[in-house]
């Protein structure tokens, strides 16, 4: 048996190479390993949360912690389905732990499980007991959940992957390509198991899988939605207009002029839906002078752009918004706040505001070596009075690192290959 279990972890050792090493994420659970904390990784669905406990539970076995230790359950996995009674999988963990040793108790999908804060809170009653959660929607930790384990957790929101990420691997992996043809393959899409897949075709297959799991398990399931066409019409609104405000009122009109048959109520809900299943993020309006939030209208982004082009084939060479996607989703890894600008006359594509309240302002655009483009990026970030750093990002290769009177253009490349 020793034997054996030797073989089985120098594989796993083999294997883990081919994976994406998520430092900062990985970082983030060792930062709080053995601390008496919940710690949860929310995140939408193949974004690499169980890659990631993988990951993580590899390194404790080279910290010396031994594989009794570590138990592990996927609530997606049929052969658990006997512990999604919060009772039931109390029992069965408890019955598995080591007395005298620390047990690291990694729960994937654990909103599977009915009424699974109450025994996540009893496990976590248990000095020898350190837990580890994912889940594939927000909603799984909704106010009353929240509040019983008020205090009690830290929570990661994981993203798919970002270019660096995708950058280092390849490299890893002897990809010499440049790093504008990396990003060109990044845009088919950003999910760590497309990196495996080589024809466009089948990584468009495996996104095809990925949404329709998350429309009908993370939405329609939940929502009881009895009009999967509207809310699927909804959903390509949203991603067709993704870099526009809209509302409410704006996407029924769009969906009543194509002759669809739904009312504001029913919006809401589904738009609650999508953003609870993290396929999608809503950025609210900020007054950059009087500091607060601005009405009802917001822009959605998508977690993927591969995604928007699985869902709208006919949008392929609208790079404009796709490059202002990918740097609300990186503005989103670093760790910041973000919200769409207003100046009272002009827009600002993102307006950032860390821990700290410190704010950073981004303009976006494909390109700005016409002058009149220049001119019209440049204006809304000239209109804002105070000293706060202020960014143009470009696909420019020429005139790249410029400075206008203050605001920095930087090459969208090269500013997410240096976080």
């Amino acid at each position: 048996m020793l034997f054996e279990l030797k073989y089985i972890l120098e594989d796993w050792r083999l294997i883990r190479l081919k994976y994406v090493k998520r430092k900062e994420y990985l970082d983030f659970l060792h930062r709080h390993q053995d601390k008496k904390i919940i710690k949860i990784v929310s995140g939408v669905r193949r974004s690499g949360k169980s890659t990631l406990f993988e990951l993580f539970k590899n390194d404790l076995l080279d910290e010396g912690i031994q594989p009794a230790q570590l138990i592990t359950i996927n609530f997606e996995d049929m052969d658990n389905e006997p512990y999604t009674q919060a009772d039931k999988l109390y029992h069965y963990i408890s019955k598995q732990l080591i007395p005298d040793k620390m047990n690291y108790v990694f729960l994937d999908e654990i909103q599977n499980v009915n009424h699974f804060e109450k025994a996540v809170n009893s496990l976590f009653l248990k000095d020898n007991v350190d837990l580890y959660l994912t889940g594939s929607n927000a909603y799984f930790l909704s106010s009353d959940i929240a509040t019983v384990l008020s205090g009690r957790y830290v929570e990661l929101k994981m993203l798919p992957l970002s270019f660096k990420e995708y950058v280092e691997w390849n490299r890893q992996n002897n990809n010499t390509k440049k790093n504008e043809e990396l990003f060109d393959q990044y845009l088919e899409s950003s999910f760590p198991y497309t990196l495996f897949i080589g024809s466009e075709k089948e990584k468009l297959e495996y996104l095809q899988g990925i949404y329709s799991t998350v429309i009908l398990k993370d939405i329609v399931a939940r929502l009881s939605v009895r009009d999967v066409e509207v809310l699927e019409r909804i959903i390509q609104t949203l991603f067709s207009d993704i870099g526009s405000l809209v509302n409410v009122n704006k996407i029924k009109n769009t969906l009543v002029s194509s002759g669809y048959k739904t009312s504001n109520p029913s919006i809401s809900n589904y738009l609650t839906g999508i953003t609870d299943s993290l396929i999608m993020y809503p950025v609210s309006q900020y007054d950059i002078r009087g500091r607060q939030l601005l009405g009802a209208q917001k822009k959605y982004y998508a977690v993927d752009v591969g995604l928007r082009r699985l869902l709208l084939a006919d949008h392929q060479q609208d790079f404009g918004h796709v490059i202002e996607n990918i740097v609300f989703l990186e503005l989103k890894r670093r760790g910041y706040e973000v919200y769409v600008g207003n100046t009272g006359k002009y827009e600002v594509d993102f307006v950032a505001i860390d821990a700290k309240q410190n704010i950073k302002y981004y303009q976006v655009s494909l390109t700005t070596l016409d002058k009149k483009t220049l001119e019209r990026e440049l204006r809304s970030l000239q209109a804002i009075n105070d000293q706060y750093p202020k960014y143009l990002i470009t696909l420019d290769q020429i005139n790249r690192t410029a400075n206008y009177n203050g605001i920095q253009k930087v090459n969208l490349i090269d500013w997410l290959l240096n976080s």
